[in-house]
């Protein structure tokens, strides 16, 4: 087996499971793009930027 796809599996059920966990409960998921941005993905596919402000308190 290879390590490096099992996690990266791993990795995308963990974050297919928030998903879901978050629509069940009405809530969103926090990620970090690519680019380095933090986001909220709400469960209706609505993405908001998180401030760096609001980041730090």
């Amino acid at each position: 087996m290879n390590r490096t796809h099992d996690l990266g599996k791993l990795i995308k059920l963990t974050g297919d499971r928030a998903k879901l966990d978050a629509k069940a409960n009405g809530t969103y998921i926090v990620y970090k793009t690519p680019d380095g941005q933090f986001v909220k993905e709400y469960s209706n596919g609505h993405v908001e930027r998180i401030k760096e402000q609001d980041i730090l308190s």
